[in-house]
């Protein structure tokens, strides 16, 4: 009933009497008053008068009622721990395949290697539940469509030139746009769920906490339309993983990359190693060529351009 009110109020774009909206609806003006009550008090600019109801704001909520065609998969929360630990729950209860999870904010928001995401208002924080039909060892191909998915709507929708970094960060001018976790779990050698857990700095500024990283807003100077982004990723990806050959993941990643000829540091939980990221192979893996000339296989990490 929400969205349907909230459709008639973006059509009309004047002034629609209770009573108009009771017809069109089937339900009772008191219904109607109850719902503009609630939708009021989520934040809607609703204005009020003798005459009846006028929706006064360009909005950019994150509520399910937002995604027309897709209320059913998003599941919105004002505030969580993390989108991962929720959609690891839906997952496991059979939620569909591009069920998304989203959260204004995340109190324990973590990235690779337990590191914390720092999570605050205006940014995007969502976990994606996918289900492709692929043997549990290609499912490293996902982490890759989506990273360079994300980049291409980013690039998209803000004219910012996207980068991709190994294994899957986005970065802008070598600054951390976002960062991406995921989470497999598999029965009889095929996926039975791929998690991708987003944190994507849109219109918060994450300098303050972490240095190193920018935001959209920060970088054009000015907000943009967050959920606008969001269903351009999601209708981008949905028709990548039903269409695309995923077997071409990695060199679609490729066109984007910024690591491949760098120096960097891989850190991983036995220690540190620097050299030259010399390639990608086709398991996802960095090529990288130490010191001495030989070329090591690196499978995890978090990497650092130098």
């Amino acid at each position: 009933m929400k969205t349907k009110i909230l459709q008639i109020l973006k059509q009309t774009g004047n002034i629609i009497s209770g009573e108009e909206l009771s017809s069109q609806l089937g339900v009772s003006r008191v219904t109607i008053w109850k719902h503009i009550k609630t939708l009021q008090e989520l934040g809607y600019e609703i204005s009020t008068s003798s005459k009846g109801y006028s929706l006064s704001d360009d909005n950019d909520f994150l509520y399910s009622w937002e995604f027309p065609g897709r209320e059913a998969l998003v599941h919105y929360y004002d505030s969580l721990p993390s989108t991962m630990d929720a959609a690891r729950k839906l997952a496991r209860k059979g939620s569909p395949d591009q069920s998304v999870v989203i959260a204004q904010s995340q109190k324990k928001g973590r990235g690779r290697m337990q590191r914390k995401w720092f999570s605050k208002q205006g940014g995007l924080y969502f976990t994606l539940i996918l289900r492709p039909p692929i043997p549990a060892v290609s499912g490293f191909l996902v982490n890759f469509i989506t990273s360079s998915v994300l980049a291409e709507t980013i690039r998209e929708e803000t004219g910012l030139k996207a980068m991709v970094k190994w294994p899957n960060d986005i970065l802008l001018n070598d600054r951390k746009l976002s960062g991406m976790l995921s989470e497999m779990e598999a029965e009889e050698e095929m996926v039975t769920f791929v998690n991708i857990g987003i944190g994507l700095n849109v219109n918060n500024d994450p300098a303050q906490d972490e240095p190193t990283a920018t935001s959209i807003a920060r970088e054009l100077g000015h907000p943009i339309h967050r959920r606008s982004l969001l269903i351009n990723f999601l209708d981008r990806l949905a028709a990548k993983l039903a269409n695309d050959n995923l077997e071409s993941a990695v060199q679609q990643w490729k066109q984007y990359t910024m690591t491949i000829g760098r120096q960097v540091k891989i850190v991983t939980t036995k220690g540190t190693t620097e050299g030259k990221a010399v390639d990608i192979d086709e398991s996802g893996a960095l090529l990288l060529e130490l010191q001495d000339g030989t070329v090591e296989k690196v499978i995890y990490g978090d990497c650092f351009h130098l």
